[in-house]
Formats: structure tokens, C-alpha cells, sequence
């Protein structure tokens, strides 16, 4: 009987020693567990006589449940202290001003394209996609750039497996693609993204091209001006703004010539352009004896620079929020 009291003492100090609940399992198992001290002593009673057996068999009972009062009252204590632990750790303090929730917005390039889909359309220009992926056919060959033409130089690019397919270099492509399966009259723009093997402060090895392409009977190099002014000087809201024409050469136009606009106190060239190449026709097969067209192309990364005042294009293409926030 004297070692039932004894273990009271010694399970109230074991149980405040305990400070997690793992810990008080732990101690639980020497005292209630079936191999534990109450077991233990629970065992002697069979050696008691017949009187003395009911007795300690009561008492035996009450230091039991006494343990195991002290047992709960100790969890109790400690999942308490836990609890208040967790709440002063996560407690909110309402006097403190809420968090803003970010509000997105269009990249730079995004918003110039819209722009320039809007003005093209306006005049009435189609809207044009095609794949990334091309084969050499429709990235070269339908525009009169075989195999051995020295222009393919100039268009470095990153092939897949094999080389019969790459990452196009341009959107005239599209153009080809458009003219299978639409009879002219076409007037259409292909705006999109193209990859070439180049990197610097003007250029990206991805970056977006605008095309456009009008074909039909009477598509004269004159009406090719005239759309090419009316959309820069609407593009830059410059209703005087020069635009210059220099003969230049492209495989794909004859005549061709490069796009220059006046920019501070000189000429910037903003795109390439020229008449339809006859044999790009046949190649999709128009007959250029009835029909001729012009094409124009120009960097839409290079229209989002000079619109938004930015000197290095990789600037677009960083993912620095704080550059992209000044467009949202």
C-alpha cells in the first residue's frame, strides 16, 4: 500500500516534467501501461488473504484514477500553453493596413500589338497565325530563297532533329500558308513570333515580326506607300511624320525597298518592304499575269521601343516587374 502513495508523488512529477504531448505519452506508458508500474503492483494483490484483497483492491482503484487525473490534467495544461502559443504567433493585428492584391496588366509588346492589329484592321487587313514550327519549304523555299541562296545566311535559326524542321525566322510564312487557301483579292497581316541565332541590345534571339501583304489586280508600289504612311503616322499619332523609301533588295519583293521614318534629327529604318516576287506567286500558285501584290514588314519589338521611349529591347523580355509595372 505504501508503494500505491509513493506513486502518486513520483507520476505528478513525472507528468510536469513533460512539456509536448509526445514526451507525456512517453512517461504515461511507465505508470498506466500494461507493462507499467500500476500493472505491476496490480499483480501483488493475488497474494493478499481473502479480507485484506477488497481493501487494496479500493484503493488500488482510487490511485489509479488519480493518476490518471493528473495524467489528463497535464495534457490539458500543455495543449492550453501550445494553443496560446500558436494564437499570439498568428494573432492578426487589425489596426495594421490590409495587404493590396496586385492588379496584372498587358505586357508592352502585347499592348502595341492590339494597337497595331486595331489600325491594320481599320483598313481593312485580316488577321493572320500560323505555326512556330515550320519546314524549310514555307520558311525559305516558297519565298524564293532555295537551298544555296545567300540570303539564308542572314537568317540563322535554331532547327530540330534533322533539319527539315525550324523555329521560323520570320511571319511571311504565314503569308504563304494564307495564300493556299484564300484566293485573291488578300489583304492581310501576320504579326507573331520569330526565333534567329542574334542577341544584343537591339536584338532578341525571339522577338515579334509584323508582315502585312495585300494581293490582288491592281496593287500598284504606290498604294504599298500609301499604307505603310497612313499606319506609322496614326501608329506614333504624328500627323506630319516623313517616311522615306530606299531601294534595297529582299528575295521575296521585286522592287524592294527599306522603311525609314524621321526620328529626333535623323532617319531610323523601321521595316523592309517591296512588290511581290512573281515566282513566290507560283509558288502558291497565283498567276502574277493576273495578279501582283506588295509586302511590308517591320519589328514589333522595335515599334514598342520607339513608342515607349525604351533603348534596350531585352528589357522586354526580363521579367523584371519593375520595368513591366510602368505599363500596367
Amino acid at each position: 500500500m505504501d508503494k500505491l502513495e509513493d506513486l502518486i508523488s513520483e507520476a505528478r512529477v513525472a507528468f510536469d516534467s513533460a512539456t509536448e504531448i509526445a514526451q507525456l505519452e512517453q512517461v504515461k506508458a511507465r505508470f498506466l501501461g500494461k507493462s507499467g508500474a500500476l500493472a505491476q503492483l496490480r499483480k501483488g494483490l493475488a497474494s493478499l488473504s481473502p479480507e485484506e484483497r477488497p481493501k487494496a483492491g479500493a484503493r488500488f482503484n482510487d490511485v489509479k484514477g488519480s493518476i490518471e487525473q493528473l495524467l489528463g490534467d497535464r495534457r490539458d495544461a500543455i495543449q492550453a500553453k501550445a494553443l496560446a502559443a500558436r494564437l499570439e504567433q498568428e494573432k492578426i493585428d487589425v489596426t495594421m493596413p490590409g495587404r493590396d492584391r496586385a492588379s496584372g496588366g498587358l505586357h508592352p509588346v502585347t499592348r502595341t500589338l492590339e494597337r497595331v492589329t486595331t489600325l491594320f484592321r481599320s483598313m481593312g487587313f485580316d488577321v493572320a497565325d500560323g505555326p512556330e514550327i515550320e519546314t524549310d519549304f514555307y520558311n525559305f523555299t516558297a519565298l524564293n530563297q532555295p537551298a544555296d541562296h545567300p540570303a539564308r545566311s542572314m537568317h540563322d535559326t535554331f532547327y530540330l532533329e534533322g533539319e527539315q524542321h525550324l523555329l521560323r525566322t520570320h511571319t511571311s510564312p504565314i503569308q504563304i500558308h494564307y495564300m493556299e487557301q484564300h484566293r485573291p483579292p488578300v489583304r492581310v497581316i501576320a504579326p507573331g513570333r520569330v526565333y534567329r541565332v542574334d542577341s544584343d541590345a537591339t536584338h532578341s534571339p525571339m522577338f515579334h515580326q509584323l508582315e502585312g501583304l495585300w494581293v490582288d489586280q491592281t496593287a500598284t508600289f504606290s498604294d504599298l506607300k500609301g499604307v505603310v504612311r497612313e499606319f506609322l503616322r496614326n501608329f506614333f499619332e504624328i500627323e506630319d511624320l516623313e517616311v522615306r523609301f530606299r531601294p534595297s533588295y529582299f528575295p521575296f519583293t521585286e522592287p524592294s525597298a527599306e522603311i525609314d521614318m524621321t526620328f529626333k534629327d535623323g532617319w531610323l529604318e523601321i521595316g523592309g518592304c517591296g512588290m511581290v516576287h512573281p515566282q513566290v506567286l507560283r509558288n502558291v500558285e497565283i498567276d502574277p499575269e493576273q495578279f501582283q501584290g506588295f509586302a511590308f514588314g517591320m519589328g514589333l519589338d522595335r515599334l514598342a521601343m520607339l513608342r515607349y521611349g525604351v533603348n534596350d529591347l531585352r528589357l522586354f523580355f526580363d521579367g523584371d516587374l519593375r520595368f513591366l509595372r510602368q505599363f500596367a
